[in-house]
């Protein structure tokens, strides 16, 4: 039996120019077809328009491999539960580069690139006054699994998505591991990986380079009417570095985040913040509920640089939340330019978070700050307000 499939023996081109989206599908059906194993993507660039990875498929990028999305040639991913993400609304599905539904066993592995073609979606003489180039109408992302089990993502680079580069939803058995996600910071929403309704995901030794969130952990109730989960989440041993957010845990509209654990981190932020949990009107889904409910999530051995908030916990005025609690944080080194908060509403009391061996070293005006809050405690955490300028004065 055949296991290895070599995408240049079904006509692919590495010559940059010729859209191999035909012969790259092929080979991918036809190890799909033989029972799996392993897709060969050799030295060279490869320009495709989107494709689909099936049950049982690598889909393996040898060194100098480089795999182009061709903006002309993306496709909207039909599969359940994604839709077109603007402004907190959900429509039509988006269109993404590779895409994955109901698979099982699929992997992108191997040293070489794959890259988004991301800037060729933005007008490159348009930027607002943060220096973003203006949003186009339909951006794609790089990469969309849905409801995909044993995925796993390994050494490969993905660089330049229009949009987040993963959205993961609704998988389960996933192991990243040693890639690296970069974009250019011109272009606007760039997340990392978004996890999204997942169970038992791993991501390690990774590298991060993103506009928008490096992580963010989500349970979309909104995409359908069934509830949302996102459970068993271990992050270990990455770098994360952002203009926006470091790691972001959930949504108003959000259903069931739990038992989530992140350790051996650096995270860098050069605008904005480390870690954030925001719960904000503005991010409520049409039926205007609330249900996120998001407790035991853990947070250890991790150095922030950030221009804001190296950690922010904060529940808008008037949102009510299931559950906001038992959060930790330990040993963490901070040096920030705003406060550590933990802000709940009058209807919402964040209850039971801890911050233990902490040293905090900010040049604003507070440190840490809580309000409507249960059960926040301090355990050998040091704090220091520094402004800088008076000192080099």
């Amino acid at each position: 039996m055949k296991h290895y499939f070599d995408i240049c023996e079904h006509g692919a081109c590495p010559d940059g120019k010729t859209i191999n989206t035909k012969a790259i599908q092929e080979a991918i059906d036809a190890c799909h077809q033989a029972g799996g194993g392993r897709v060969l993507c050799g030295p060279g660039v490869f320009m495709t328009g989107s494709l689909e990875l099936k049950s049982n498929v690598d889909l393996h990028l040898m060194p100098g491999c480089r795999i182009v999305g061709s903006p002309a040639d993306y496709t909207d991913f039909a599969a359940s539960g994604f839709g077109f993400m603007e402004n907190g609304l959900l429509g039509k599905s988006p269109p993404c580069l590779i895409g994955a539904a109901d698979a099982d066993n699929i992997a992108i592995t191997g040293p070489g690139e794959i890259n988004g073609s991301g800037l060729a979606f933005y007008d490159l003489g348009k930027t607002d006054a943060n220096g973003h180039l203006y949003v186009p109408p339909r951006r794609p992302r790089i990469a969309m699994f849905s409801n995909c089990r044993r995925v796993r993502l390994e050494d490969a680079s993905f660089i330049d998505a229009a949009f987040w580069t993963f959205w993961l939803r609704e998988c389960r058995d996933v192991n990243i591991h040693r890639i690296k996600i970069r974009c250019d910071i011109r272009m606007c929403a760039v997340d990392g990986i978004d996890i999204d309704s997942c169970r038992n995901v791993a991501v390690s030794d990774c590298f991060f380079e993103t506009e928008d969130d490096c992580l963010a952990v989500r349970a979309i109730r909104a995409a359908h009417g069934t509830p949302a989960v996102c459970e068993n989440i271990s992050v270990n041993n990455c770098v994360l570095d952002s203009r926006c957010n470091g790691i972001r845990i959930g949504c108003p509209g959000d259903g069931v985040i739990r038992n989530c654990t992140f350790s051996n981190l650096v995270i860098n932020n050069s605008l904005n913040n480390g870690i954030l949990f925001e719960y904000p009107a503005r991010y409520l889904p049409a039926d205007g509920r609330t249900p996120a409910d998001v407790h035991d999530i853990l947070f250890s051995n991790i150095v922030v640089n950030c221009a804001r908030w190296p950690v922010k916990i904060i529940v808008e005025d008037g949102i009510k939340l299931s559950r906001l609690a038992d959060l930790s944080f330990a040993h963490f080194r901070i040096k920030s330019g705003g406060p550590c908060l933990v802000q709940g509403s009058p209807e919402t009391i964040i209850r039971n978070v801890s911050f233990s061996d902490m040293a905090v070293e900010t040049t604003g005006a507070d440190a840490v700050i809580c309000r409507n809050c249960q059960g926040v405690k301090l355990v050998n955490v040091e704090l220091a307000n520094l402004d800088r300028a008076r000192e080099s004065a």
